[in-house]
């Protein structure tokens, strides 16, 4: 089984030359990011995913979550990598800096996030959902929501999910029959069941902050009846800690051919008096809402494709090195060779080798890299150029593990 070793000269090759970075850099709220500190973030990010999370890759694959009593406890060593993960502040990287984020470009994320991919897919998928959740509340959450929630989210002492589909209901969101029943005070009670949940429990952090569709008591048929709320696993006091458990309990994680380390569990809401929650944005707006988490999660499901390929090769290259299979075409009685030796694996396009004289990596991906590089360079352009002042850079823990750059 060969390491992970991070392709950041191929990264910083994209991101300078195909997606504009020095554009980038040069939009208002970027005035502290450079090229040096962009050097540096994916150096360390190297560091951390090599190093910690691709030796957990098997032992998560193998062992998995494990599902007793309501609760999940994951894979051996995910506690502490999760822990160091958020203590370095990678899940803070591109937030805003109103609510402790680090206000780095889109740009600069996307790199780093598929090296979590590539190095551990499992474990990258719990702060995709939670980048997610903070990006729906950051644009539709009330300001009490948004102060109550973002500061530990983007922190990563609190985790979030996506809760769309139901048993009954599948890919049609128009039959989802959750309901939303107001108290009075602001706030409603859930009832109903939510399936295929990434990460709805586990043992991460002390808290994990649901996204969840509903239906209010006059809401119309159909998906322009469904509203949005927000929903802890624990209530939160006033001044920010903990208070009592809500009603939402995992009722079992699912048995899968793969991924097996990051639960995916089933949530029943209200089964015991009603769980607590509060409507984000507008009544019957919910799915127009929840399409910022979902956008945000397809496009990296996106990446996982790309960071998987890349994984894939790193194996291919690695079996295509130590594999010794005949001898030089035209040889005969000479030494045995490497397969990279042989005239049919040279003679491989580039962007099924990629190889640099037989042996190293070389540059990769251009066209569709360079897509996604002018992808959020226009996003940066969007999103993060409202944002400025001054912001912390944190750069972050972990060994290189003899990265092999071309």
């Amino acid at each position: 089984m060969s390491n992970y070793n991070a392709p950041v000269r191929d990264m910083q090759f994209v991101m300078r030359e195909l997606a504009g970075l020095d554009e980038v850099m040069q939009l208002p709220g970027n005035e502290e990011v450079s090229a040096d500190l962009v050097d540096a973030i994916l150096e360390e990010a190297d560091k951390f995913a090599s190093g910690v999370l691709a030796p957990l890759n098997w032992v998560g694959d193998q062992e998995g979550a494990k599902w007793k009593d309501g609760e999940v406890a994951t894979a051996p060593g995910w506690k502490d990598a999760y822990k160091q993960f958020s203590e370095s502040g990678w899940s803070a990287l591109a937030c805003d800096p109103d609510y402790g984020g680090q206000g780095l470009p889109k740009l600069l994320s996307t790199a780093v996030m598929e090296m979590w991919k590539s190095a551990n897919m499992a474990f990258s998928l719990c702060p995709m959902l939670t980048t997610g959740a903070i990006e729906a509340l950051m644009l539709r959450g009330t300001d009490a929501q948004k102060d109550m929630y973002l500061p530990k989210m983007i922190s990563g002492e609190w985790t979030g999910t996506m809760n769309l589909t139901e048993p009954q209901a599948g890919s049609d969101l128009a039959a989802v029959r959750t309901k939303a029943e107001p108290q009075g005070d602001g706030t409603y009670k859930i009832f109903g069941q939510k399936i295929f949940i990434t990460y709805g429990e586990h043992d991460l952090t002390d808290n994990i902050i649901h996204l969840v569709l509903a239906r209010l008591p006059d809401a119309p048929e159909g998906v322009k009846g469904i509203s949005l709320f927000v929903v802890p696993k624990y209530l939160v006091n006033a001044d920010g800690s903990l208070g009592a458990r809500n009603d939402v309990h995992c009722v079992s994680i699912e048995h899968k051919l793969g991924i097996h380390a990051s639960p995916t569990a089933v949530l029943a809401f209200g089964d015991r008096g009603g769980a607590i929650g509060t409507l984000v944005g507008e009544p019957n707006r919910g799915l127009e809402y929840m399409f910022i988490m979902m956008n945000e999660a397809r496009f990296a499901v996106g990446m996982e494709g790309l960071a998987l390929a890349e994984r894939a090769y790193q194996h291919a290259l690695q079996y295509a090195k130590d594999r010794i299979q005949g001898t030089d075409a035209g040889v005969r009685g000479g030494p045995k060779v490497n397969i990279l030796h042989h005239a049919d694996v040279r003679r491989l396009p580039p962007p099924c080798r990629r190889s640099r004289a037989g042996a190293e990596p070389g540059l990769r991906r251009s066209d569709d890299s360079g897509r996604q590089g002018l992808v959020h360079r226009e996003l940066d352009r969007r999103h993060l150029g409202r944002r400025a002042g001054p912001r912390r850079h944190g750069l972050h823990r972990g060994d290189r593990r003899g990265a092999a750059l071309p």
